[in-house]
């Protein structure tokens, strides 16, 4: 049976290599941070990791996270409701609700199932679900699971959102859903409009903080913060997986009775195992830590400042950017792969993307900066990308660094 089936995998897995759309690994043998080292023996300086303040190796964390091991153990062995909650689950929880400012908190084994266990508990199909054409994939496909009706507006666009809530009025609650920031562009959503209109048409609000909590706002409290919109999002997802450690685990926090419900009905959260103890952890040093100084906010800010302002005087196309996250335009996938394969060779670390992790004829390298980067890192990345873009014809003209 599976020979037939052997021959149309291995055909359409040469169709993706021909077409230049195929994903290898690189394989790293170091701890994450700045610099990393690869299974090659090269070392480089990394530019395309989530670890957007630098935590993912931090001794604090590290620390917590050992203590926990000898206090709680490795692994919890069961899902929440029936031997899976610690005390350190429940403190992890309390201390989200508080960093955001919302009433409750419930974790997740990752973002990807917050996303994916939202809505179907919520939502039925009386009513409606109005969702950003560039949400992540895990809201696409927790949307996919509930019976709600769909609705979808243009990236951002507020004429749009607007046309499509009054389209929605024949639904009995309606929930605007949207990233916080979009991970392939890097733009910020505009809470403050986003508000203004659940306002006028009386709808609900989720936002999905994976890509701007620890980045975006004065203390890295997101784009509710960033907006002066505390206590305005109903819903809001994220992750410990990015700025918040670099781990894993996932969590939705928001309205006292919303939270409740999901405890009750979502089911990635009823049929998974809890996270480890070392994680949750982890993650309350995390928060205590951010919650004491705003050094790693301040830093990973004016590394974003430096980093836009050097690739852009050395004539590359970049996307508009209030994030971690600059998006580098070459439009085309082959060339994407073959400028992120020279700049490791020039020890510089990125990745390529490409339809369909963002749609045809917009391939770019997308570049993360983090707080764990010195300025010595930015310059090496900039002279690299500037070398690589003459050698691929990217850069036409002869541009002189400032």
């Amino acid at each position: 049976m599976y020979n037939n089936f052997q021959k149309h995998l291995q055909k359409e897995l040469a169709d993706i290599r021909e077409a230049g759309l195929y994903k290898n690994e690189r394989i790293l043998t170091s701890a994450q941070g700045a610099e990393i080292k690869v299974s090659t023996g090269q070392q480089v300086i990394n530019f395309c990791a989530n670890n957007y303040l630098g935590l993912s190796n931090n001794k604090e964390l590290i620390s917590a996270a050992k203590k926990a091991l000898d206090s709680h153990g490795y692994g919890m062995s069961s899902v929440r409701f029936i031997c899976g909650t610690s005390d350190l689950h429940k403190e992890l929880e309390k201390k989200i609700a508080e960093f955001f400012g919302t009433e409750d908190t419930i974790l997740y084994a990752a973002c990807f199932d917050a996303n994916g266990g939202v809505f179907e508990p919520l939502m039925g199909e009386e009513d409606a679900i109005i969702s950003d054409s560039l949400n992540h994939a895990s809201i696409i496909d927790g949307v996919r699971l509930c019976k709600a009706v769909r609705y979808r507006y243009n990236n951002a666009d507020m004429d749009d959102l607007e046309k499509q809530l009054k389209d929605a009025q024949a639904q009995r609650f309606r929930l605007i859903v949207t990233d916080g920031v979009f991970s392939m562009d890097g733009n910020v959503t505009p809470l403050d409009k986003i508000v203004a209109l659940a306002e006028k048409y009386n709808s609900l609000i989720m936002i999905d903080e994976s890509h701007s909590a620890g980045v975006v706002g004065k203390t890295g409290r997101g784009v509710t913060e960033q907006f002066n919109c505390r206590g305005k999002a109903d819903i809001i997802t994220g992750t410990l997986g990015k700025a918040f450690g670099g781990a894993i685990g996932g969590f939705t926090t928001g309205r006292k009775e919303i939270i409740e419900m999901l405890r009750q009905r979502s089911r990635p959260y009823l049929f998974s195992n809890s996270i480890p103890p070392l994680v949750a952890a982890a993650g309350i040093a995390m928060i205590d830590m951010m919650s004491r100084t705003n050094e790693l906010q301040d830093k990973l800010h004016r590394n974003v400042e430096y980093f836009m302002k050097k690739i852009k005087s050395a004539g590359f196309d970049i996307k508009p950017s209030s994030s971690a996250i600059v998006a580098v335009m070459l439009y085309d996938a082959k060339l994407s792969q073959d400028f992120a394969a020279k700049l490791l060779e020039e020890g510089i670390y990125v990745i390529g993307f490409y339809f369909p992790v963002v749609p045809k004829e917009t391939a770019r390298i997308r570049v993360q900066l983090s707080a764990a980067h010195e300025l010595e890192h930015i310059d090496k990345c900039v002279a690299a990308f500037t070398k690589v873009g003459k050698e691929l014809g990217v850069l036409k003209m002869d541009t002189t660094l400032k």
